[in-house]
Protein backbone atom coordinates (compact mmCIF):
# COMPACT_ATOMS: atom_id res chain seq x y z
CA UNK A 1 0.00 0.00 0.00
CA UNK A 2 1.86 3.68 -0.55
CA UNK A 3 -1.38 5.78 0.94
CA UNK A 4 -3.73 5.46 3.62
CA UNK A 5 -4.33 8.89 3.16
CA UNK A 6 -3.72 12.16 0.59
CA UNK A 7 -1.48 14.58 1.73
CA UNK A 8 -4.05 17.07 2.33
CA UNK A 9 -6.93 15.45 4.08
CA UNK A 10 -5.17 14.72 7.80
CA UNK A 11 -6.17 17.19 10.65
CA UNK A 12 -6.30 17.13 14.53
CA UNK A 13 -8.69 14.13 14.64
CA UNK A 14 -6.01 12.10 13.06
CA UNK A 15 -3.56 12.66 15.96
CA UNK A 16 -2.66 8.96 17.24
CA UNK A 17 -3.59 7.69 13.58
CA UNK A 18 -1.23 5.76 12.40
CA UNK A 19 -0.69 6.79 8.59
CA UNK A 20 1.28 6.18 5.08
CA UNK A 21 1.39 8.66 2.56
CA UNK A 22 3.32 9.03 -0.73
CA UNK A 23 3.99 12.20 -2.86
CA UNK A 24 6.48 15.05 -3.67
CA UNK A 25 9.21 16.38 -1.39
CA UNK A 26 8.19 19.89 -1.74
CA UNK A 27 11.09 21.13 1.03
CA UNK A 28 13.67 19.45 2.92
CA UNK A 29 14.89 21.36 6.20
CA UNK A 30 17.78 19.82 8.77
CA UNK A 31 17.85 20.93 12.27
CA UNK A 32 20.73 19.48 13.69
CA UNK A 33 19.12 16.15 15.10
CA UNK A 34 15.68 16.99 13.59
CA UNK A 35 14.32 16.87 9.79
CA UNK A 36 11.43 18.94 8.88
CA UNK A 37 10.21 17.55 5.04
CA UNK A 38 7.33 19.08 3.24
CA UNK A 39 5.78 16.28 1.27
CA UNK A 40 3.30 17.33 -1.49
CA UNK A 41 0.90 15.48 -3.47
CA UNK A 42 -2.32 17.18 -5.20
CA UNK A 43 -4.40 17.36 -2.81
CA UNK A 44 -2.03 19.56 -1.12
CA UNK A 45 1.18 19.33 2.09
CA UNK A 46 1.82 17.69 5.05
CA UNK A 47 4.60 18.25 7.26
CA UNK A 48 6.47 15.27 8.21
CA UNK A 49 9.46 15.31 11.11
CA UNK A 50 12.36 13.28 11.46
CA UNK A 51 13.65 12.61 14.74
CA UNK A 52 17.16 11.22 14.75
CA UNK A 53 16.86 9.53 18.65
CA UNK A 54 13.49 7.85 17.16
CA UNK A 55 14.30 6.27 14.13
CA UNK A 56 17.53 6.61 13.03
CA UNK A 57 17.42 4.84 9.54
CA UNK A 58 14.74 7.14 8.16
CA UNK A 59 16.58 10.06 9.90
CA UNK A 60 19.46 9.14 7.47
CA UNK A 61 17.58 8.57 4.35
CA UNK A 62 15.58 11.69 5.04
CA UNK A 63 19.00 13.89 4.77
CA UNK A 64 19.41 13.01 1.20
CA UNK A 65 15.91 12.97 -0.01
CA UNK A 66 16.30 15.56 -3.02
CA UNK A 67 13.50 18.19 -3.47
CA UNK A 68 11.06 16.56 -6.00
CA UNK A 69 12.32 13.37 -5.11
CA UNK A 70 8.97 10.53 -4.74
CA UNK A 71 8.79 9.19 -1.52
CA UNK A 72 6.78 6.61 0.94
CA UNK A 73 6.22 7.47 4.46
CA UNK A 74 5.19 5.46 7.36
CA UNK A 75 4.62 7.41 10.93
CA UNK A 76 2.13 8.44 13.21
CA UNK A 77 0.15 11.85 13.30
CA UNK A 78 0.86 14.19 15.93
CA UNK A 79 -0.45 17.60 17.34
CA UNK A 80 2.46 20.26 15.96
CA UNK A 81 4.21 22.34 18.10
CA UNK A 82 4.04 26.04 15.93
CA UNK A 83 0.57 25.37 13.57
CA UNK A 84 0.52 26.89 10.29
CA UNK A 85 -2.93 28.33 9.75
CA UNK A 86 -2.59 28.81 6.11
CA UNK A 87 -2.68 25.07 5.92
CA UNK A 88 -5.39 23.05 6.47
CA UNK A 89 -2.89 20.57 7.48
CA UNK A 90 -1.32 22.91 9.74
CA UNK A 91 -2.20 21.54 13.04
CA UNK A 92 -0.44 18.61 12.60
CA UNK A 93 2.61 16.72 11.50
CA UNK A 94 3.76 12.79 10.99
CA UNK A 95 5.84 11.26 13.31
CA UNK A 96 7.75 9.25 10.20
CA UNK A 97 8.85 5.72 11.69
CA UNK A 98 10.16 4.28 8.02
CA UNK A 99 11.13 6.26 4.85
CA UNK A 100 11.46 5.02 1.02
CA UNK A 101 12.62 6.48 -1.93
CA UNK A 102 10.62 5.83 -4.60
CA UNK A 103 12.20 7.66 -7.46
CA UNK A 104 15.38 10.25 -6.51
CA UNK A 105 14.58 13.15 -8.30
CA UNK A 106 17.44 15.75 -10.35
CA UNK A 107 17.28 19.47 -9.02
CA UNK A 108 14.69 20.68 -11.10
CA UNK A 109 15.34 23.87 -13.44
CA UNK A 110 13.16 26.01 -11.51
CA UNK A 111 11.06 25.79 -7.86
CA UNK A 112 8.22 23.76 -7.76
CA UNK A 113 5.78 26.76 -6.03
CA UNK A 114 2.97 29.16 -7.13
CA UNK A 115 5.17 32.03 -7.57
CA UNK A 116 7.91 29.63 -9.78
CA UNK A 117 10.85 31.32 -10.99
CA UNK A 118 10.70 29.77 -14.12
CA UNK A 119 10.22 31.57 -17.40
CA UNK A 120 8.06 30.95 -20.07
CA UNK A 121 10.19 28.65 -22.30
CA UNK A 122 11.39 26.71 -19.81
CA UNK A 123 7.93 26.16 -18.11
CA UNK A 124 6.72 24.92 -21.44
CA UNK A 125 9.93 23.04 -22.00
CA UNK A 126 9.13 21.05 -18.62
CA UNK A 127 5.81 21.28 -18.39
CA UNK A 128 5.47 18.05 -16.66
CA UNK A 129 6.88 19.96 -13.84
CA UNK A 130 5.31 23.42 -14.02
CA UNK A 131 2.15 20.92 -13.95
CA UNK A 132 2.85 19.91 -10.48
CA UNK A 133 2.37 23.60 -8.94
CA UNK A 134 -0.61 23.46 -6.45
CA UNK A 135 -1.97 27.30 -8.46
CA UNK A 136 -1.65 25.24 -12.19
CA UNK A 137 -3.14 22.24 -10.86
CA UNK A 138 -6.04 24.30 -9.91
CA UNK A 139 -7.00 25.16 -13.45
CA UNK A 140 -7.08 21.80 -14.72
CA UNK A 141 -8.90 20.55 -12.08
CA UNK A 142 -11.46 22.73 -12.43
CA UNK A 143 -11.35 22.62 -15.96
CA UNK A 144 -12.38 18.78 -15.43
CA UNK A 145 -15.06 19.45 -12.63
CA UNK A 146 -16.59 21.78 -14.96
CA UNK A 147 -16.30 19.48 -18.01
CA UNK A 148 -18.32 17.22 -15.78
CA UNK A 149 -20.66 19.64 -14.72
CA UNK A 150 -21.74 20.78 -18.12
CA UNK A 151 -22.29 16.68 -19.00
CA UNK A 152 -24.46 16.26 -16.04
CA UNK A 153 -26.94 19.40 -17.18
CA UNK A 154 -26.94 18.77 -20.94
CA UNK A 155 -28.00 14.72 -19.76
CA UNK A 156 -30.54 16.31 -17.69
CA UNK A 157 -31.80 18.57 -20.55
CA UNK A 158 -31.91 15.34 -22.61
CA UNK A 159 -28.44 15.85 -24.70
CA UNK A 160 -26.78 13.43 -26.16
CA UNK A 161 -22.83 13.29 -26.18
CA UNK A 162 -22.18 11.79 -29.85
CA UNK A 163 -18.94 11.96 -31.37
CA UNK A 164 -17.64 12.88 -34.88
CA UNK A 165 -14.70 12.04 -37.30
CA UNK A 166 -11.37 13.79 -36.83
CA UNK A 167 -10.41 12.66 -40.26
CA UNK A 168 -12.60 14.92 -42.66
CA UNK A 169 -12.39 17.10 -45.87
CA UNK A 170 -11.15 20.19 -46.49
CA UNK A 171 -13.30 23.21 -47.38
CA UNK A 172 -12.29 26.75 -48.49
CA UNK A 173 -14.47 28.74 -45.68
CA UNK A 174 -13.24 30.04 -42.75
CA UNK A 175 -9.36 29.73 -40.83
CA UNK A 176 -6.83 27.26 -42.87
CA UNK A 177 -7.06 23.92 -41.94
CA UNK A 178 -4.36 21.46 -40.71
CA UNK A 179 -4.10 18.71 -43.71
CA UNK A 180 -3.33 14.98 -43.25
CA UNK A 181 -1.80 12.78 -45.64
CA UNK A 182 -3.64 9.45 -46.39
CA UNK A 183 -1.27 6.84 -46.60
CA UNK A 184 -4.06 4.03 -48.85
CA UNK A 185 -5.15 7.12 -50.92
CA UNK A 186 -2.35 9.06 -52.32
CA UNK A 187 -2.38 12.32 -52.97
CA UNK A 188 -5.44 12.82 -51.02
CA UNK A 189 -5.57 14.43 -48.01
CA UNK A 190 -8.00 14.56 -45.34
CA UNK A 191 -8.48 17.97 -43.07
CA UNK A 192 -8.54 18.04 -38.87
CA UNK A 193 -11.94 19.52 -38.36
CA UNK A 194 -12.16 23.70 -37.51
CA UNK A 195 -15.46 22.62 -35.97
CA UNK A 196 -17.66 19.16 -36.29
CA UNK A 197 -20.67 21.82 -37.75
CA UNK A 198 -21.85 19.83 -40.77
CA UNK A 199 -21.83 16.75 -38.67
CA UNK A 200 -24.13 18.02 -36.23
CA UNK A 201 -26.41 19.32 -38.65
CA UNK A 202 -26.38 15.96 -40.15
CA UNK A 203 -27.03 14.31 -36.81
CA UNK A 204 -30.51 16.69 -36.41
CA UNK A 205 -31.69 15.44 -39.88
CA UNK A 206 -30.81 12.16 -38.46
CA UNK A 207 -33.65 12.67 -35.64
CA UNK A 208 -31.08 13.36 -32.71
CA UNK A 209 -32.92 16.54 -32.09
CA UNK A 210 -30.55 17.43 -29.01
CA UNK A 211 -26.56 16.81 -29.03
CA UNK A 212 -23.49 18.09 -27.75
CA UNK A 213 -20.01 17.08 -27.53
CA UNK A 214 -16.72 18.39 -25.89
CA UNK A 215 -14.99 18.07 -28.61
CA UNK A 216 -11.12 19.04 -29.82
CA UNK A 217 -11.03 21.37 -33.10
CA UNK A 218 -8.29 22.64 -34.90
CA UNK A 219 -7.14 25.48 -36.88
CA UNK A 220 -3.72 26.69 -38.72
CA UNK A 221 -4.33 30.68 -38.12
CA UNK A 222 -1.53 33.05 -36.14
CA UNK A 223 -1.69 32.70 -32.13
CA UNK A 224 -2.48 34.95 -29.24
CA UNK A 225 -3.76 34.32 -25.91
CA UNK A 226 -7.18 33.49 -26.64
CA UNK A 227 -5.69 31.12 -29.58
CA UNK A 228 -4.05 27.87 -29.66
CA UNK A 229 -3.98 25.77 -32.71
CA UNK A 230 -5.64 22.62 -31.05
CA UNK A 231 -8.60 23.70 -28.56
CA UNK A 232 -11.61 23.00 -27.09
CA UNK A 233 -15.31 23.42 -27.92
CA UNK A 234 -18.56 23.04 -26.71
CA UNK A 235 -20.41 21.91 -29.61
CA UNK A 236 -24.31 21.70 -29.73
CA UNK A 237 -27.26 21.39 -31.86
CA UNK A 238 -30.87 21.36 -31.49
CA UNK A 239 -33.47 20.91 -33.52
CA UNK A 240 -37.33 21.69 -33.75
CA UNK A 241 -36.13 24.97 -32.21
CA UNK A 242 -36.04 29.03 -32.72
CA UNK A 243 -33.66 31.68 -31.64
CA UNK A 244 -35.10 32.51 -28.27
CA UNK A 245 -35.16 28.82 -27.59
CA UNK A 246 -31.12 27.91 -28.41
CA UNK A 247 -30.55 31.31 -26.07
CA UNK A 248 -33.24 30.41 -23.19
CA UNK A 249 -31.40 26.98 -22.56
CA UNK A 250 -27.84 28.15 -22.87
CA UNK A 251 -28.70 30.92 -21.12
CA UNK A 252 -29.62 28.49 -17.91
CA UNK A 253 -26.65 26.58 -18.65
CA UNK A 254 -24.42 29.46 -18.13
CA UNK A 255 -25.98 30.94 -14.86
CA UNK A 256 -25.48 27.51 -13.79
CA UNK A 257 -21.87 27.39 -14.67
CA UNK A 258 -21.25 30.94 -12.86
CA UNK A 259 -23.45 29.72 -9.77
CA UNK A 260 -21.87 26.56 -9.16
CA UNK A 261 -17.96 27.39 -9.51
CA UNK A 262 -18.11 30.97 -8.77
CA UNK A 263 -21.28 31.37 -6.28
CA UNK A 264 -22.13 34.12 -8.98
CA UNK A 265 -26.47 34.83 -9.16
CA UNK A 266 -26.67 36.44 -12.61
CA UNK A 267 -29.85 38.43 -13.98
CA UNK A 268 -31.27 37.47 -17.19
CA UNK A 269 -29.11 38.48 -20.00
CA UNK A 270 -29.23 41.54 -22.03
CA UNK A 271 -29.64 41.26 -25.90
CA UNK A 272 -27.92 44.07 -28.05
CA UNK A 273 -28.32 43.96 -32.03
CA UNK A 274 -24.39 43.81 -33.85
CA UNK A 275 -25.54 47.31 -35.17
CA UNK A 276 -26.05 48.72 -31.91
CA UNK A 277 -22.20 47.22 -30.56
CA UNK A 278 -20.64 48.45 -33.64
CA UNK A 279 -21.66 51.80 -33.40
CA UNK A 280 -21.91 52.26 -29.26
CA UNK A 281 -18.75 50.51 -28.54
CA UNK A 282 -16.75 49.76 -31.68
CA UNK A 283 -16.99 46.25 -30.57
CA UNK A 284 -19.07 42.96 -31.57
CA UNK A 285 -17.97 41.79 -28.37
CA UNK A 286 -18.63 44.98 -25.85
CA UNK A 287 -17.06 44.93 -22.27
CA UNK A 288 -20.28 46.37 -20.01
CA UNK A 289 -18.33 46.59 -16.70
CA UNK A 290 -17.51 50.50 -17.50
CA UNK A 291 -19.84 52.88 -19.40
CA UNK A 292 -18.16 55.09 -21.89
CA UNK A 293 -20.86 54.78 -25.12
CA UNK A 294 -19.57 56.68 -28.14
CA UNK A 295 -21.02 60.03 -28.94
CA UNK A 296 -21.37 61.09 -32.96
CA UNK A 297 -19.57 64.55 -32.79
CA UNK A 298 -19.21 64.91 -36.49
CA UNK A 299 -22.05 67.53 -37.26
CA UNK A 300 -21.01 69.27 -34.02
CA UNK A 301 -17.38 69.98 -34.84
CA UNK A 302 -16.96 69.98 -38.56
CA UNK A 303 -16.59 72.90 -40.56
CA UNK A 304 -14.64 75.28 -38.12
CA UNK A 305 -11.47 75.08 -40.10
CA UNK A 306 -10.02 72.16 -38.57
CA UNK A 307 -8.90 70.20 -41.33
CA UNK A 308 -8.40 67.09 -39.05
CA UNK A 309 -11.89 67.07 -38.63
CA UNK A 310 -13.33 68.34 -41.73
CA UNK A 311 -11.82 65.81 -43.86
CA UNK A 312 -13.20 62.90 -41.71
CA UNK A 313 -15.49 60.61 -41.78
CA UNK A 314 -16.39 60.83 -38.98
CA UNK A 315 -15.92 62.13 -35.51
CA UNK A 316 -16.29 59.91 -32.60
CA UNK A 317 -15.44 60.77 -28.44
CA UNK A 318 -16.14 59.04 -25.48
CA UNK A 319 -16.41 60.92 -22.02
CA UNK A 320 -14.33 59.80 -18.88
CA UNK A 321 -15.00 60.09 -15.42
CA UNK A 322 -12.51 62.48 -13.77
CA UNK A 323 -10.10 62.42 -16.87
CA UNK A 324 -10.14 66.44 -16.31
CA UNK A 325 -7.66 65.58 -13.63
CA UNK A 326 -5.19 63.90 -15.95
CA UNK A 327 -1.80 65.27 -16.56
CA UNK A 328 0.23 65.91 -19.34
CA UNK A 329 2.18 62.73 -19.12
CA UNK A 330 -1.51 60.54 -19.05
CA UNK A 331 -2.88 62.80 -22.07
CA UNK A 332 0.27 62.29 -24.06
CA UNK A 333 0.67 58.46 -23.41
CA UNK A 334 -3.10 58.21 -24.32
CA UNK A 335 -2.40 59.84 -27.74
CA UNK A 336 1.21 57.32 -27.98
CA UNK A 337 -1.88 54.31 -27.36
CA UNK A 338 -3.94 55.24 -29.97
CA UNK A 339 -1.28 55.67 -32.37
CA UNK A 340 0.17 52.49 -32.29
CA UNK A 341 0.05 50.68 -35.35
CA UNK A 342 -2.03 48.12 -34.12
CA UNK A 343 -4.53 50.55 -33.15
CA UNK A 344 -4.15 52.76 -36.02
CA UNK A 345 -5.32 56.03 -34.89
CA UNK A 346 -3.26 59.43 -36.55
CA UNK A 347 -3.87 61.28 -32.99
CA UNK A 348 -6.79 62.23 -30.52
CA UNK A 349 -7.86 65.17 -29.41
CA UNK A 350 -8.99 66.16 -25.76
CA UNK A 351 -11.36 68.38 -24.31
CA UNK A 352 -11.43 68.85 -20.21
CA UNK A 353 -14.46 70.02 -18.37
CA UNK A 354 -13.20 70.86 -15.05
CA UNK A 355 -14.81 71.66 -11.61
CA UNK A 356 -15.19 74.93 -12.06
CA UNK A 357 -16.70 75.18 -15.12
CA UNK A 358 -14.25 76.27 -17.29
CA UNK A 359 -12.42 74.44 -20.20
CA UNK A 360 -9.62 73.14 -21.86
CA UNK A 361 -8.49 71.39 -24.69
CA UNK A 362 -5.87 70.53 -27.41
CA UNK A 363 -8.42 72.75 -30.20
CA UNK A 364 -8.62 76.01 -28.78
CA UNK A 365 -7.07 77.52 -31.43
CA UNK A 366 -9.93 76.16 -33.48
CA UNK A 367 -12.93 76.44 -31.37
CA UNK A 368 -14.11 79.13 -28.67
CA UNK A 369 -15.23 78.49 -24.90
CA UNK A 370 -18.58 79.46 -25.96
CA UNK A 371 -18.35 76.19 -28.86
CA UNK A 372 -16.70 73.70 -26.77
CA UNK A 373 -19.44 74.39 -23.85
CA UNK A 374 -22.37 74.39 -25.92
CA UNK A 375 -20.93 70.89 -27.34
CA UNK A 376 -20.33 69.79 -23.78
CA UNK A 377 -24.17 70.48 -23.14
CA UNK A 378 -25.94 68.66 -26.07
CA UNK A 379 -23.59 65.39 -25.25
CA UNK A 380 -24.65 65.54 -21.27
CA UNK A 381 -20.58 65.80 -20.72
CA UNK A 382 -20.34 66.34 -16.69
CA UNK A 383 -17.58 68.77 -14.92
CA UNK A 384 -14.58 66.47 -14.13
CA UNK A 385 -14.88 64.31 -17.08
CA UNK A 386 -12.80 64.64 -20.11
CA UNK A 387 -13.93 64.02 -23.77
CA UNK A 388 -11.36 62.13 -25.78
CA UNK A 389 -11.90 62.23 -29.31
CA UNK A 390 -10.36 60.29 -32.90
CA UNK A 391 -11.81 61.13 -36.29
CA UNK A 392 -11.05 59.51 -39.27
CA UNK A 393 -12.92 56.97 -41.70
CA UNK A 394 -15.82 54.81 -39.73
CA UNK A 395 -14.51 51.56 -39.35
CA UNK A 396 -11.03 52.24 -38.75
CA UNK A 397 -11.79 55.10 -35.83
CA UNK A 398 -14.80 53.22 -34.27
CA UNK A 399 -12.33 50.27 -33.85
CA UNK A 400 -9.36 52.57 -32.29
CA UNK A 401 -11.72 54.22 -29.67
CA UNK A 402 -13.18 50.92 -28.88
CA UNK A 403 -9.76 49.97 -28.34
CA UNK A 404 -8.84 53.26 -26.11
CA UNK A 405 -12.17 52.90 -24.27
CA UNK A 406 -10.83 49.30 -22.88
CA UNK A 407 -7.29 50.76 -22.23
CA UNK A 408 -8.83 53.09 -20.20
CA UNK A 409 -11.58 50.95 -18.82
CA UNK A 410 -9.07 48.42 -17.77
CA UNK A 411 -5.55 49.89 -17.18
CA UNK A 412 -6.64 53.44 -15.89
CA UNK A 413 -10.53 53.62 -14.04
CA UNK A 414 -9.73 49.90 -13.57
CA UNK A 415 -12.62 46.91 -12.69
CA UNK A 416 -13.18 44.47 -10.40
CA UNK A 417 -12.60 40.90 -11.48
CA UNK A 418 -15.52 39.60 -9.42
CA UNK A 419 -17.65 41.53 -11.81
CA UNK A 420 -19.32 39.60 -14.88
CA UNK A 421 -21.43 41.35 -17.22
CA UNK A 422 -22.50 38.98 -19.89
CA UNK A 423 -24.55 40.06 -23.06
CA UNK A 424 -26.43 38.00 -26.28
CA UNK A 425 -25.19 40.18 -29.55
CA UNK A 426 -27.50 39.24 -32.04
CA UNK A 427 -28.29 40.33 -35.60
CA UNK A 428 -24.85 40.04 -37.21
CA UNK A 429 -24.78 40.74 -41.19
CA UNK A 430 -25.23 37.79 -43.09
CA UNK A 431 -21.93 38.50 -45.02
CA UNK A 432 -18.48 40.35 -44.43
CA UNK A 433 -16.54 41.81 -47.25
CA UNK A 434 -12.83 40.24 -47.10
CA UNK A 435 -10.21 42.93 -48.40
CA UNK A 436 -8.00 40.23 -48.89
CA UNK A 437 -9.90 38.31 -51.73
CA UNK A 438 -11.69 40.96 -52.57
CA UNK A 439 -15.37 39.19 -52.41
CA UNK A 440 -17.99 38.34 -50.03
CA UNK A 441 -17.86 35.36 -47.77
CA UNK A 442 -20.34 34.53 -44.91
CA UNK A 443 -19.46 36.33 -41.27
CA UNK A 444 -20.55 33.20 -39.52
CA UNK A 445 -20.13 29.95 -41.61
CA UNK A 446 -22.33 29.61 -45.26
CA UNK A 447 -24.86 27.21 -42.69
CA UNK A 448 -26.39 30.24 -41.01
CA UNK A 449 -29.94 31.45 -41.86
CA UNK A 450 -30.72 34.92 -43.05
CA UNK A 451 -33.39 36.41 -40.65
CA UNK A 452 -36.94 35.73 -42.04
CA UNK A 453 -37.54 39.18 -42.63
CA UNK A 454 -34.43 39.79 -44.91
CA UNK A 455 -34.85 37.11 -46.99
CA UNK A 456 -35.94 38.85 -50.08
CA UNK A 457 -32.40 41.26 -49.80
CA UNK A 458 -30.74 37.76 -51.11
CA UNK A 459 -32.08 38.45 -54.80
CA UNK A 460 -30.99 42.01 -54.64
CA UNK A 461 -28.61 43.27 -51.80
CA UNK A 462 -27.41 40.17 -50.00
CA UNK A 463 -24.89 42.64 -48.37
CA UNK A 464 -27.73 43.77 -46.30
CA UNK A 465 -29.66 40.69 -44.92
CA UNK A 466 -29.18 39.88 -41.19
CA UNK A 467 -28.36 36.84 -39.95
CA UNK A 468 -30.20 34.35 -37.94
CA UNK A 469 -27.42 34.47 -35.21
CA UNK A 470 -26.01 35.24 -31.89
CA UNK A 471 -22.81 35.50 -30.22
CA UNK A 472 -22.27 35.47 -26.09
CA UNK A 473 -20.09 37.99 -24.39
CA UNK A 474 -18.83 38.01 -20.82
CA UNK A 475 -16.68 41.11 -20.05
CA UNK A 476 -15.82 41.96 -23.67
CA UNK A 477 -14.67 37.59 -24.13
CA UNK A 478 -16.45 35.95 -26.67
CA UNK A 479 -17.33 33.02 -25.22
CA UNK A 480 -19.34 31.77 -27.99
CA UNK A 481 -21.28 31.54 -31.30
CA UNK A 482 -23.99 30.29 -33.04
CA UNK A 483 -27.21 30.54 -35.38
CA UNK A 484 -29.97 29.29 -36.41
CA UNK A 485 -28.96 27.35 -39.42
CA UNK A 486 -30.79 26.65 -42.85
CA UNK A 487 -32.21 23.87 -43.58
CA UNK A 488 -34.18 24.05 -46.87
CA UNK A 489 -31.85 23.41 -49.99
CA UNK A 490 -32.83 26.05 -52.27
CA UNK A 491 -32.09 28.35 -49.71
CA UNK A 492 -28.91 27.31 -49.16
CA UNK A 493 -27.90 27.30 -52.68
CA UNK A 494 -29.15 30.97 -52.98
CA UNK A 495 -26.99 31.68 -49.85
CA UNK A 496 -23.67 30.09 -51.67
CA UNK A 497 -24.70 31.80 -54.28
CA UNK A 498 -24.19 35.19 -52.65
CA UNK A 499 -20.93 34.18 -51.44
CA UNK A 500 -19.45 33.46 -54.59
CA UNK A 501 -19.89 29.58 -54.99
CA UNK A 502 -21.08 28.14 -58.37
CA UNK A 503 -23.32 25.19 -58.31
CA UNK A 504 -20.55 23.22 -59.23
CA UNK A 505 -18.27 24.48 -56.72
CA UNK A 506 -20.82 23.65 -53.72
CA UNK A 507 -22.05 20.62 -54.93
CA UNK A 508 -18.16 19.41 -54.70
CA UNK A 509 -17.59 20.86 -51.34
CA UNK A 510 -21.19 20.38 -49.69
CA UNK A 511 -23.34 18.23 -51.72
CA UNK A 512 -23.88 15.24 -49.35
CA UNK A 513 -25.23 17.62 -46.85
CA UNK A 514 -27.67 19.47 -49.46
CA UNK A 515 -28.30 16.21 -50.46
CA UNK A 516 -29.40 15.63 -46.68
CA UNK A 517 -31.82 18.27 -46.50
CA UNK A 518 -33.96 16.64 -49.71
CA UNK A 519 -34.42 13.97 -47.45
CA UNK A 520 -36.34 15.92 -44.73
CA UNK A 521 -34.44 18.36 -42.39
CA UNK A 522 -36.04 20.23 -39.48
CA UNK A 523 -35.72 23.21 -38.24
CA UNK A 524 -32.37 23.83 -35.99
CA UNK A 525 -29.98 25.70 -34.01
CA UNK A 526 -26.95 25.49 -32.20
CA UNK A 527 -24.08 27.35 -30.45
CA UNK A 528 -20.51 26.46 -29.77
CA UNK A 529 -18.31 27.77 -26.49
CA UNK A 530 -15.05 28.12 -26.49
CA UNK A 531 -14.38 25.89 -23.39
CA UNK A 532 -10.84 27.06 -22.88
CA UNK A 533 -11.90 30.79 -23.00
CA UNK A 534 -14.84 29.63 -20.40
CA UNK A 535 -12.08 27.88 -18.45
CA UNK A 536 -9.89 30.95 -18.48
CA UNK A 537 -12.24 33.37 -17.19
CA UNK A 538 -13.33 31.46 -14.55
CA UNK A 539 -9.94 31.08 -13.34
CA UNK A 540 -8.91 34.40 -13.65
CA UNK A 541 -6.32 33.77 -15.71
CA UNK A 542 -4.54 35.67 -18.48
CA UNK A 543 -3.99 33.32 -21.35
CA UNK A 544 -5.73 30.34 -22.58
CA UNK A 545 -2.34 28.29 -22.39
CA UNK A 546 -2.94 28.45 -18.43
CA UNK A 547 -5.73 26.10 -18.44
CA UNK A 548 -4.65 23.64 -21.23
CA UNK A 549 -2.29 20.65 -19.96
CA UNK A 550 0.00 20.30 -22.67
CA UNK A 551 -0.23 24.21 -24.81
CA UNK A 552 1.75 25.19 -27.85
CA UNK A 553 3.75 28.45 -27.48
CA UNK A 554 3.12 31.41 -29.87
CA UNK A 555 4.76 30.04 -32.85
CA UNK A 556 2.54 26.67 -32.49
CA UNK A 557 5.40 24.51 -31.20
CA UNK A 558 5.45 21.87 -28.34
CA UNK A 559 8.49 22.85 -27.03
CA UNK A 560 8.60 19.54 -24.90
CA UNK A 561 7.85 16.76 -27.14
CA UNK A 562 9.66 19.40 -30.05
CA UNK A 563 6.84 19.15 -32.08
CA UNK A 564 6.08 19.93 -35.31
CA UNK A 565 9.25 18.06 -36.59
CA UNK A 566 10.71 16.42 -39.78
CA UNK A 567 9.59 12.58 -40.68
CA UNK A 568 12.27 10.59 -42.21
CA UNK A 569 12.07 9.92 -45.86
CA UNK A 570 10.46 6.61 -45.50
CA UNK A 571 7.60 7.96 -44.12
CA UNK A 572 7.51 10.73 -46.77
CA UNK A 573 7.76 8.04 -49.82
CA UNK A 574 4.74 5.95 -48.13
CA UNK A 575 3.29 9.05 -48.00
CA UNK A 576 4.05 9.95 -51.45
CA UNK A 577 5.27 13.40 -50.30
CA UNK A 578 8.14 15.07 -51.60
CA UNK A 579 9.23 17.87 -49.17
CA UNK A 580 11.71 20.61 -50.90
CA UNK A 581 14.51 21.87 -48.83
Amino acid sequence: MYRTHTCGELNIKHVNTSVTLSGWVQKNRALGGMIFIDLRDRYGITQLSFHQTHQEKAFNIAKEASRESVVKITGKVIERESKNKNLPTGDIEVLVDELAVLSKAKIPPFTILEDTDGGEEDRMKYRYLDLRRPNVQEKIILRSKMAIEIRNFLNNAHFLEIETPFLIKSTPEGARDFVVPSRMNPTEFYALPQSPQTFKQLLMVSGFDRYFQIVRCFRDEDLRADRQPEFTQLDCEMAFVTQEDVLQTFEALTKHMFETFLNKTLEDFPRMPYKEAIENYGSDKPDLRFDMIFKDLSSDFKGQGFQVFDKAEIILGIAVDQAANYSRKQIDGLTDFVKKPQIGAKGMVYVKYLEDGSIKSSIDKFFTQTQLQKILEIHKVKKGQALFILAGQVASTRKALGELRLHIGKNIIGVDSEIFKPLWVTDFPLLEYNEEHNKWHAMHHPFTSPKQEDLHLLDSEPHLARANAYDLVVNGVELGGGSIRIHQSDLQEKVFEAIGFTKQEAKKQFGFLMDAFTYGAPPHGGIAFGFDRWVSLFSHSDSIREVIAFPKNNMGKDVMINAPSKIDQEQLNELALEVKA
